[in-house]
């Protein structure tokens, strides 16, 4: 085994180019063989993660360097992954905080760096993508600094060494002008910067999991740093919860180290290296892995409470049954369960009849992405408008969630963009003149507000504008918030739509069917400009006669439907509508689907 470990993570806001240097620093260190075949975003290794090019889950690698060994933790960089940060820090000894040299500090890093200080980590900052042509690694710097200093660094924080960097190029340097070679200075000054942490390896064997696999070959498979004593193959363990309770008990069937990005099977797991282990069936994240001698829990960083929730039922429409294959509420109810086991950041419940099961995570984000996910493994459910989850003050006042938005925009559209933030509650904290006509806009807004701006804001811009939300806090309560205007159209019956019928009533409002869509009573099959709902025909053909007219008819030309996100979409929703998400669809539609039931229940919730 090599003598020193060095257990660092990545942190950066998203897009800063994390798994990009991690790719290089592998290449570099030698960790393939010269001809194996290295895909691109090496540790972005799910599906979601390479279309979205975005790191979702927190992933552990291994290089040698000189005679050290560097764990790295890549970690997500979107603020709705926030709890996989979290938990990644308890297990490292120093951090890279990454920076892009053009972007400067963005709302991410603040975030992250915030609960990286706290944990006591002296980062090392590294300003990325110098190779750009409107780089200003200088004002960065200031800028870094002045975060450090606002979130109550300490000295030795305070005295962080930089580096700069192309992670895509594949080079560091102490100096902006410096040599640009390979990524060497940035691995020696890891070895130089970071100290391991001092641990005892004569106690019995701790370990706090902080990660968690489900392996088809090994059943569940747990991740975390060894905190004391070693672990040795086929010793008897047990997992203690938080409060010291017994959680689970067995035989430790297998210890795996990380070289490179894989897995390698080994004897004896030491104090200090981050492990893989195999052999209990019900501990979880946050529990303390350890001998059946310890009975004192490793304390884990509390995770931020979540700030939206949705309610997944079965799905009821018309149409169920057609495209998915796990249609039940049991088959539901244990996927559910499932993830609120492996993903920290979200919680379950459910109500008496265990038919009806509500999700709470930290932001839209992370809800669609369990959706994509569920819909993929071929699930048909419906889901519930969003809703903010309150909280109350010591003097029973109402709290929502506040975000704290940061934009970058062109000027010309800076007035659009406050004007639509206004009629959201949002206060503009900040407005910075970026240079080259661009503007750096701050908010600070209800999270109520915001669901599906994003979309919005980028029609406002022109697709050229760029949004980061962040969680800020929980303030007062803002009062009404304005919905939408827009009153949904609805189909009569049940059947395919016809492109004559869409044609004609296209004037009425956005169509969301196209020619031989199947649609259903009750289902919103576009939405009208004015309020209030409107029953339409969608399956209205052209009446046939023998008798013939001079000239031929026109060509039908429908206007294109546009294609929605599921964040979108649920955005959308008004209290009494859902979404009905199978494999292949996203349909909007009524949560009471018969006309009739949909008056008396509009009757009774205006008579009370």
């Amino acid at each position: 085994m090599t003598t020193s470990i060095r257990n660092i993570t990545i942190i950066a806001h998203v897009d800063h180019g994390k798994t990009t240097l991690i790719d290089n620093l592998m290449k570099q260190s030698g960790s393939f063989r010269e001809n194996e075949v290295v895909d691109e975003r090496l540790m972005d290794s799910g599906e979601l993660e390479k279309e979205r090019g975005i790191t979702i889950l927190a992933k552990p690698a291994s290089i040698n360097w000189k005679d050290s060994r560097i764990n790295i933790i890549d970690t997500p960089g979107h603020r709705d992954f926030a709890a996989e940060v979290e938990r990644v820090l308890s297990m490292a000894d120093g951090a890279l905080l990454l920076i892009d040299s053009a972007e400067g500090v963005m709302p991410q890093t603040k975030f992250v760096l915030a609960k990286a200080l706290k944990q006591g980590l002296k980062p090392i900052v590294v300003i990325n993508k110098l190779d750009k042509a409107d780089q200003r690694a200088d004002e960065v710097l200031n800028e870094t600094f002045d975060l450090f200093v606002s979130l109550d660094a300490n000295e030795e924080q305070l005295d962080f060494p930089v580096i700069y960097a192309s992670g895509r190029s594949g080079w560091a340097s102490n100096e902006i002008d410096g040599p640009r070679e390979n990524l060497n200075p940035l691995l020696d000054l890891v070895i130089d910067h970071v100290r391991p942490a001092e641990f005892d390896k004569t106690k019995p064997f701790a370990m706090l999991s902080t990660l968690l696999y489900a392996d088809s070959f090994l059943g569940r498979s747990l991740v975390g740093r060894i905190s004391q004593g070693t672990a040795k193959a086929n010793q008897q363990i047990k997992a203690i919860n938080l409060d010291g309770k017994k959680v689970d008990e067995g035989r430790l069937t297998k210890i795996f180290r990380y070289e490179g990005t894989k897995k390698v099977p080994i004897e004896v797991g030491e104090a200090g290296d981050i492990v893989v282990i195999a052999g209990l069936e019900k501990a979880n994240v946050a529990d303390t892995i350890c001998d059946t001698e310890v009975d004192t829990p490793i304390q884990a960083t509390p995770i931020d409470p979540p700030t939206m929730s949705i309610k997944i039922t079965v799905n009821s429409s018309p149409l169920a049954g057609t495209e998915g294959k796990k249609l039940t509420s049991t088959q539901i109810r244990e996927r559910l369960v499932q993830e609120s086991q492996n993903n920290v950041g979200i919680s379950f419940s459910e109500n008496e009849n265990k038919d009806s099961f509500e999700i709470s995570g930290r932001g839209e984000l992370m809800l669609e992405i369990l959706l994509t996910q569920m819909r993929r493994e071929g699930f048909e459910m419906t889901v519930s408008p969003p809703r903010v989850l309150f909280q109350k003050n010591e003097n029973g006042e109402k709290l929502e969630p506040i975000e704290e938005i940061t934009m970058d925009l062109d000027e010309e559209f800076s007035s659009k963009v406050i004007d639509s933030m206004n009629k959201r509650k949002g206060k503009l904290i900040d407005l910075k003149d970026t240079g080259k006509n661009k503007k750096r806009l701050i908010f600070h807004a209800p999270t109520r507000g915001l669901m599906g701006y994003t979309s919005r804001f980028l029609t406002l811009t022109k697709g050229t504008g760029v949004i980061n939300r962040i969680f800020h806090s929980y303030g007062k309560f803002e009062g009404d918030m304005e919905g939408r205007r827009n009153g949904a159209l609805i189909s009569m019956e049940q059947g395919k739509a016809v492109a004559f019928a869409i044609y004609n009533l296209q004037a009425r409002g956005e169509m969301f069917v196209t020619h031989n869509d199947p649609v259903y009573s009750g289902m919103i099959v576009g939405l009208s400009p004015k309020p209030g709902d409107m029953i339409i025909n969608v399956m209205k053909g052209k009446k046939l006669t023998n008798m013939r007219t001079q000239g031929t008819d026109e060509n039908v030309v429908l206007t294109p439907v546009r294609k929605m996100s599921i964040a979108e979409q649920l955005s959308m929703l008004n209290s009494d509508e859902a979404l009905e998400i199978t494999p292949n669809s996203c349909r909007l539609r009524k949560a009471v689907l018969d006309p009739h039931e949909r008056k008396k229940l509009s009757k009774l919730s205006e008579a009370s």
